[in-house]
């Protein structure tokens, strides 16, 4: 959920709540503050009444009209109290049952004690309360819709810098050597971000750069010691007393020099594709060199009785020809090489993606490490160095191809979606 809807969820949760609430509490307030002033009328009406009596010792006419009416009735005992309270009754008027405001008090003229009773229509009031409550709450909840509708606009355009930024560190990338450049803002924590963003990506460009380099001159600097190291084990292989006696120590150097000569091969290559020293401009027919590269690993499939599945279309595409056959050579090589006694080997390649799939005796393997540097699952052997599905996702990144790893009914599958 995105931080601004869950913002609004919960803004317009809260509005609602308030608007309910305060509605409510609005609503009472103001009923109470209108029958107050109600009783204070029928409270006035007491007084003229008391001192119309006493100023003439006579009751003043009863009057009867819609919203009024006033009646007297001699009683035998007389009540120092009097009543306020509201009920609904017959509207001699009207003749209809409404909403009445009533005060109950005693007077007492020649000696005689009289229930004098005021009624006051409310259905005014309760009109006018509606109305009151209607208007008010159209105001509130348009308040509260514009307030939504202002908030939604401003909070898009305060956030857009932020997404800005997301969309330019999901587009950058290291081996591109330039700079991010991010939108600036206004807004003093997005700046912030942003600086701090664009400080750590030049420091780990920079130690990228490096290492980068390091691995390039590393590699380059290897070339010499093993073609020493080849020309002299080359020497002793050709001393027949020597190679006799020490025939084990000879041969596992020479496994090790091969070993290292492919690890430096391995690097060369990684840092040439890093550092984009191939054109990618020559068409490359991709089935023709899949044959071609089965056809030199064929040897080895049949050395291990692997059954081989090729279904191929013939599929021309502006790439590299020596990327091309070394990454269809290194998936090849591991598809064989972990494969097992009487394995299946099967090579799909349309226009749109290529697959292989292999069986293995190893279990899935962690595809967020598989296409890492160095990366090898605990039970496999140690012959290889790592690289070559490290390389693999290398030229796909390098030629915009997209890799994917799937473990399904016992078979390693990658694809490479070359659209």
């Amino acid at each position: 959920m995105k931080l601004l809807t869950k913002y609004n969820r919960i803004n317009i949760i809260a509005s609602i709540g308030i608007f309910i609430i305060g509605s409510v509490a609005f609503y009472f307030v103001l009923r109470h503050i209108l029958v107050l002033q109600l009783d204070e009328s029928l409270e006035s009406e007491q007084q003229e009444i008391v001192q119309y009596s006493r100023q003439f010792n006579k009751l003043p006419a009863a009057i009867q009209t819609n919203d009024q009416q006033v009646y007297f009735n001699p009683v035998n005992k007389m009540n120092p109290n009097r009543n306020l309270y509201s009920i609904y009754k017959l509207n001699p008027i009207e003749h209809h049952n409404e909403l009445f405001r009533v005060l109950h008090f005693y007077i007492t003229i020649e000696q005689v004690n009289y229930e004098v009773t005021v009624s006051k229509s409310q259905t005014g009031t309760e009109d006018l309360l509606r109305l009151i409550i209607l208007v008010t709450a159209g105001m509130i909840a348009l308040i509260l819709l514009t307030g939504f509708f202002i908030s939604r606009t401003i909070l898009s355009r305060i956030w857009k810098p932020f997404y800005q930024t997301i969309d330019k560190i999901k587009t950058y990338q290291l081996s591109s050597q330039q700079t991010l450049q991010l939108h600036p803002t206004i807004i003093e924590e997005f700046s912030l971000l942003n600086k701090i963003i664009s400080e750590m990506t030049e420091r780990t460009q920079r130690e990228y750069l490096g290492l980068k380099e390091f691995t390039s001159n590393a590699a380059h600097e290897m070339q010499t010691p093993l073609a020493v190291i080849r020309t002299k084990l080359d020497m002793l292989m050709q001393q027949e007393n020597l190679l006799y006696s020490q025939a084990q120590p000879v041969q596992e150097m020479e496994q090790a020099v091969y070993k290292l000569s492919r690890l430096y091969h391995s690097l060369l290559l990684l840092a040439k594709i890093e550092n984009q020293l191939f054109n990618l401009g020559e068409p490359v027919q991709l089935d023709t060199v899949m044959q071609k590269k089965l056809e030199e690993l064929s040897e080895i499939a049949e050395a291990k009785k692997i059954t081989v599945d090729l279904k191929l279309t013939p599929v021309i595409i502006l790439f590299h020809q020596q990327l091309a056959e070394v990454l269809m050579v290194n998936l090849l090589n591991n598809a064989i090489r972990y494969n097992i006694e009487n394995g299946v080997l099967s090579v799909m390649l349309d226009e749109s993606t290529f697959t292989i799939s292999n069986s293995s005796d190893l279990p899935a393997l962690d595809d967020e490490k598989i296409f890492q540097r160095f990366y090898r699952h605990s039970n496999t052997q140690q012959e290889g160095n790592g690289l070559g599905l490290s390389i693999v996702k290398q030229i796909c990144d390098l030629a915009g191809f997209r890799l994917s790893y799937q473990f399904q009914d016992n078979l390693h599958r990658i694809t490479i979606h070359l659209k």
